[in-house]
């Protein structure tokens, strides 16, 4: 198999470009003729997310304060920055990017990632296919650097601290395979095309001569080029460590001792060299597009009463059925938004117990979410989204069918009383896998699958009502470690008639700290003939704590 190829696309200026593309502005007016900046508010006041060049110039940087940008050039405009929608952006562009390979992914917050592995041929070689890279996203007006390695830690140092146009291949004297064009990472040239050589399977471990000409042609680049946290570059800076060369001079044991206690790989240089390296596989989450069905109405004539909203509802639930029905899906979350004359938008959220494509029952739960909603002079647009959908196949119509045309299914009842209580209202308790009373069950949405069997636990009779905390108590007992005579609860001293136990539990190492107690519950019945279950926590002389304390933790009926 051909061997692993990364394109790493980086959009330098990606914020203030999207921004620029939204105002229609070209390149050179307004976005750039002036300095601008993109701010997020923070605790402490407007934060510069992004800059142009000009602010650039005029001194602003990323992270700084935009008052303290402004001392320095009080021109600068601000304008609020809209990163959910450059998420969103970016993820069209790694969906568009596919072009290029077989998938792409996302490099937050402002890079892709994409598969060349035996494509580059298709374009005529590496170096055409980053001339087409380049065309096509100039083209789209967002301005890139790019780069191609066998690792994306090689591919990203270099989109961002190489030459433009990079591409690591191995020199044509190593027995390595090669790319179908490579270039000397210290020039932004590209050179001649590589001779062809046997080839490996892909992802195999790299051997020591591969890894030896990467830390070559790589050594020259900053520490930066590692993708490590701010903090932990200040350090290698400070231990003289300035770019890769310096970082391969120290032993891995020195480094492993340094920073052995972080697990990030943006905090481990370590890990970040290996991955840089290939030595140890990086995990990479290729974006897979998703159709969510959408329906909408743009009305002729504003709508102002809440009879012909509910009509124009009861048309679009109709066409979402149709929509989920060809896809042989069923609607879980519905996003309704209501566009109104003046460019207010209104937005309903319905989420359901389980997947329906019954378009009665879509009705009659937003129905219960537009009695608050206010026209002003009119809504204009409607439209209906599927934000979250799964499989529901066509079957014959059974009992559960007919119980939602009637309105009595089970699904349909809980979802009219999470839409009138609250998503967070309606719950049931299920089992789990623990022998501590209190972690014994939780708490779950009513129609999720049951977690599996909890069988294996054997319980002794247990009460039905347990306390939401264990109350202390007041124990008298003959002997520390017999049965007890008497106890206050509450202020009230019960006499002891009938003792049964001790059951013995053992606390959950695995969560609790080293000096946790064991546990022995006893079910007690007092004078008046009401049970109670308590127990004694810890053992007289067992090394961990005083006298044991007592607690009620559960009546029986």
């Amino acid at each position: 198999m051909a061997p692993r190829r990364i394109l790493s696309i980086w959009l330098a200026a990606f914020a203030i470009d999207r921004w620029r593309l939204a105002e229609g502005c070209a390149r050179g007016e307004g976005a750039d003729a002036q300095p601008l900046v993109l701010i997020a508010e923070t605790a402490h006041g407007p934060r510069i997310q992004a800059t142009n060049i000009a602010a650039r110039k005029a001194g602003a940087r990323i992270g700084t304060m935009l008052a303290d940008a402004r001392t320095l050039c009080p021109a600068i405009v601000a304008v609020p920055g809209d990163p959910a929608g450059d998420l969103a952006e970016l993820e069209r562009l790694a969906v568009w990017a596919r072009r290029w390979g077989p998938w792409s992914a996302l490099d937050p917050p402002d890079g892709l990632l994409v598969d060349l592995t035996a494509v580059a041929h298709l374009f005529g070689g590496e170096a055409k296919l980053l001339a087409d890279v380049h065309h096509a996203f100039d083209a789209r007006g967002f301005a890139i650097r790019a780069a191609i390695a066998p690792t994306a830690g090689a591919a990203w140092a270099l989109a961002h601290h190489g030459p433009d146009r990079s591409i690591l291949a191995p020199p044509a004297s190593s027995s390595r395979p090669c790319s179908s064009s490579r270039a000397t990472v210290g020039s932004a040239a590209i050179q001649g095309a590589a001779r062809k050589g046997p080839e490996s399977p892909q992802g195999s471990a790299p051997r020591d001569d591969d890894v030896s000409w990467m830390e070559a042609r790589l050594s020259d680049l900053p520490v930066a080029a590692l993708r490590l946290d701010d903090d932990v570059l200040t350090v290698l800076r400070r231990l003289g460590l300035k770019r890769l060369g310096d970082v391969a001079t120290v032993g891995r044991d020195a480094l492993h001792r340094r920073f052995r206690n972080r697990k990030s790989p943006s905090a481990n240089p370590l890990i970040r060299m290996d991955q840089l390296l290939g030595r140890v596989p990086e995990p990479l989450l290729p974006v897979v597009p998703q159709h969510m069905p959408l329906v909408q109405r743009r009305l002729m004539e504003p709508i102002r009463h809440r009879d012909l909203l509910d009509t124009v509802m009861a048309d679009l639930a109709h066409d979402m059925v149709r929509e989920l029905e060809g896809q042989g899906q069923g609607a879980r979350r519905l996003d309704l938004g209501l566009w109104r004359v003046d460019g207010e938008v209104i937005m309903r959220t319905l989420e359901l117990a389980a997947a329906t494509r019954d378009p009665a029952h879509i009705v009659r739960l937003f129905s219960e979410k537009l009695g608050d909603i206010d026209a002003g002079f009119g809504i204009e647009l409607v439209r209906l989204r599927a934000s979250w959908a799964e499989p529901l196949p066509a079957n014959q119509a059974d009992i559960e069918a007919a119980a939602q045309r009637h309105g009595t299914s089970l699904s349909a009842f809980v979802d009219r009383l999470t839409t009138r209580l609250g998503p967070r209202a309606v719950r049931r308790p299920v089992l789990r896998g623990s022998h501590v009373p209190e972690r014994a069950q939780r708490w779950q949405p009513p129609l999720e699958p049951e977690p599996p069997s909890q069988d294996e636990l054997r319980f002794h009779a247990r009460p039905l009502k347990l306390l939401d905390r264990a109350e202390p108590i007041a124990v008298l007992y003959a002997s520390p470690d017999g049965f007890p005579q008497q106890f206050r609860w509450r202020g009230e001293v019960h006499q002891v008639a009938r003792v049964e136990g001790p059951e013995r539990i053992a606390p959950e190492w695995w969560r609790e700290r080293g000096n946790a107690r064991l546990r022995d519950y006893y079910r007690i019945e007092d004078d008046t003939g009401r049970r109670y279950w308590i127990y004694r926590y810890g053992i007289a002389g067992d090394g961990r704590g005083g006298v044991p304390d007592w607690f009620l933790q559960g009546l029986y009926a």
